[in-house]
């Protein structure tokens, strides 16, 4: 690699670090609002609603296609992100 295009990599991976600290920010402030909304529900079959996991990658899809991002990326993410808080719930769901 030449030292121009090894400068230009190293800002660009600052760069995506950047976006790395925000995203991390924003996943904080979604484990506050998933927190609230395990303590909602009243039963663990409350946890995972596929008809609102349907709708959600559905409005993701529309929205990639959109903003001209590239779907298949955007599904997986989403995918990832649901299940991950479903698993979360589910760890942290107290009977009542």
């Amino acid at each position: 690699m030449s030292p121009y295009n090894k400068k230009k990599l190293n800002k660009l991976r600052k760069s995506l670090d950047i976006i790395d600290k925000q995203l991390l920010n924003i996943f904080k402030r979604r484990t506050e609002i998933v927190k609230q909304v395990i303590k909602t529900k009243e039963f663990k079959k409350d946890i995972i609603d596929r008809k609102r996991i349907d709708v959600i990658l559905k409005k993701i899809k529309k929205e990639s296609i959109k903003r001209k991002i590239d779907p298949k990326i955007t599904k997986r993410i989403w995918k990832n992100i649901i299940w991950s808080y479903i698993e979360y719930e589910y760890r942290n769901f107290k009977k009542k």
